[in-house]
């Protein structure tokens, strides 16, 4: 009996043992994992953080947010659910763009005097589009408003600046195009048809804009290009795409809007 009793003792240690082993080993298989994860991922950082700062309108501490992307890449690879998540880089980009907002939220971005001409720009718009039916050129526009091409863009750009938070990062959405439209937020079948119309109508006004502007958004989006790689897709400068990425941009939001 006391033989028996020992036999199944040891068979008992045994069994405690191998599942400390176990799980010992697939402690070290999950760390291994996440570590390739982050370093495979390095470079994600950064281009997310060139998607993001080419949306403002003035320089900023690219290191800051390089360093909260990667602190977000890391939470990124430690939460990772692989029966949960489809894919790993889609996750990621997610949590490291999520990083890199909240290290810019709160601040402010556009004075007081740049959302009056900001709404100057948007009324000319208005009056030119309704009296067009069509979105007016950026040269008649700036006409309009008594203003350079060049300052228009600026304005533009600035526009762009205001409205960055809303756009791209006031909660986590997936990239590309999606970055326009809210997240669903939960299962409510409400919710997922405004989500739906919501995507319908963002696809209806940026089939209407003219075919220079569809290009901008659709490499930028669609295809997740940084503003150099747009550059040298359409041939021309880094500044000339970002000129035409914020006109773009202020006609589909105008559109949005329900101005023709």
């Amino acid at each position: 009996m006391g033989a028996k009793a020992d036999k199944a003792t040891d068979t008992v240690e045994v069994e405690v043992l191998r599942t400390r082993a176990t799980q010992a080993y697939a402690n070290c298989s999950r760390e291994a994992q996440e570590e390739k994860w982050i370093l495979d991922h390095l470079p994600l950082v950064r281009h997310v953080v060139q998607k993001v700062t080419a949306q403002l309108s003035h320089k900023t501490d690219l290191e800051d947010l390089i360093s909260a992307g990667t602190l977000g890449l890391v939470k990124a690879a430690r939460a990772f659910d692989a029966t949960k998540e489809a894919e790993f880089k889609t996750y990621a980009y997610i949590r490291i763009r999520g990083a890199v907002i909240d290290e810019l939220r709160g601040r402010s971005f556009v004075p007081a005097a740049v959302h009056n001409q900001i709404r100057h720009v948007q009324k000319a718009y208005r009056k030119l589009a309704t009296e067009r039916g069509q979105p007016p050129p950026d040269e008649d526009l700036a006409a309009e408003v008594g203003v350079s091409v060049a300052q228009l863009y600026r304005t533009f750009e600035e526009a762009r600046c205001q409205h960055f938070l809303s756009i791209h990062g006031l909660s986590d959405d997936e990239p590309a195009l999606g970055a326009f439209v809210p997240p669903d937020g939960g299962p409510s079948p409400q919710a997922e048809v405004e989500r739906s119309e919501l995507l319908r109508n963002l696809t209806q006004a940026i089939t209407e804009l003219p075919e220079r502007d569809r290009v901008i958004l659709l490499l930028y989006y669609e295809r997740d290009l940084t503003m150099k790689e747009t550059a040298q897709v359409l041939g021309v400068t880094e500044s000339r795409v970002s000129q035409l990425h914020a006109s773009a941009l202020f006609k589909l939001s105008m559109k949005m809007r329900g101005a023709t």
